[in-house]
């Protein structure tokens, strides 16, 4: 077999090399082969400033990335010496062509990246996008601030790759690109799921995987519809965060997580058992798992009798809700053999006491 030629074996090289930057995988991202890792002393810290940080990540990766057919040249003028390519003049007339666009690809990409960067970023897109939202008296780093502040809280949703994120919080609709920051208010937005595709194989998981295409449309002309995608076991915590609800024009057949069809069936299950009579002195707390809704479950052994089986009676004042009971029970159970949940014993969250799905009361 004869050997690959120098340039062959340098432009397989570097279009492998270019995809990987360009989407880089996990373990470039580990090696720290990114705009985000190169450039991160000049970009700052996401959580400190997001939105100043996006308006320069986008910009900086729009440069980076221009950069690369210049780069392919570079390489080739010592990867072919016999083409004479560092001789403009001397060089092959499709060579001289190619030098040329890959000179004013990252000239114009700097001419735009000025032209944002003007007036402290008032001509960027994003910036343009949030003045929008901004009220007459205030302007657009108003908005800045409080997208910053909510992107900071725990309670936020967050999915997707570092270059393909989706973000929710309180107020906010946002999607990450390469390129961009796409924001939206949820008290302005339509959503409308759109799509769906299966995925039989993950890189990260051996199970198959379904995606869903959600526009985000908004009363605002101003603000431009984008999509957003999503695995469709983190659609039910999407709805959670979320205030508008989900219309589903596609008619898609939305597949849940094991987790969540559990829960479904956890909670025929116990809406069918034996109720609990609150007493009249006592009053229900906050459920101490989500602390939105109010404790509705009471633990009693009514399996077996007292002293009979593996249950033992449980003395805890109510304290958990059903959803977050349901998602307890589920996370103690072995997560290979889901045919043995709903028949399992699993301890009380408190005191430790071991219950099955017959022992869980709702409060009436």
């Amino acid at each position: 077999m004869a050997m690959a030629s120098p340039a062959a074996a340098f432009s397989l090289a570097y279009v492998v090399l270019a995809v990987c930057f360009v989407f880089p995988p996990d373990e470039f991202r580990s090696a720290g082969l990114t705009v985000q890792s190169l450039l991160g002393a000049w970009l700052g810290s996401e959580d400190a400033a997001f939105v100043h940080y996006h308006l320069r990540r986008g910009t900086a990766t729009l440069l980076a990335h221009a950069l690369l057919p210049l780069g392919y040249y570079t390489g080739m003028c010592f990867a072919t010496p016999e083409k004479q390519l560092c001789s403009f003049y001397q060089a092959p007339d499709g060579w001289r062509l190619f030098f040329l666009l890959s000179v004013l690809a990252p000239a114009a990409a700097g001419l735009l990246a000025y032209y944002w960067s003007r007036n402290d970023w008032n001509n960027h897109p994003l910036v343009r996008t949030i003045s929008f939202y901004a009220l007459p008296q205030s302007g657009w780093r108003a908005v800045a601030s409080s997208i910053n502040t909510e992107f900071r809280r725990i309670d936020k949703f967050a999915t997707g790759t570092p270059g393909a994120r989706v973000i929710v919080t309180d107020t906010w609709i946002m999607k990450v690109t390469t390129y961009s920051l796409r924001v939206a208010q949820q008290q302005d937005i339509d959503l409308t799921l759109v799509e769906s595709r299966q995925h039989e194989l993950l890189p990260d998981s051996s199970m198959p995987a379904q995606f869903l295409t959600i526009r985000v449309g908004t009363v605002n002309p101003h603000v431009k519809p984008f999509n957003i995608r999503l695995n469709s076991t983190e659609y039910g915590e999407l709805r959670e965060k979320l205030h508008a609800p989900i219309l589903n024009a596609a008619n898609v057949v939305i597949h849940q997580s094991l987790s969540d069809l559990f829960l479904e069936s956890f909670t025929l299950l116990v809406e069918t058992n034996q109720t609990y009579a609150l007493p009249s002195n006592q009053e229900l707390e906050p459920c101490i798992g989500c602390m939105q809704t109010n404790a509705n479950i009471k633990l009693l052994k009514n399996c077996q009798e007292p002293q009979e089986g593996e249950c033992q009676q449980c003395y805890c004042r109510p304290m958990w809700c059903m959803t977050c009971m349901g998602k307890w029970f589920a996370s103690r159970q072995d997560q290979q053999h889901p045919e043995t949940w709903l028949s399992s014993h699993v301890p009380c969250p408190t005191c430790r006491a071991k219950f099955c799905i017959l022992d869980v009361c709702v409060i009436r």
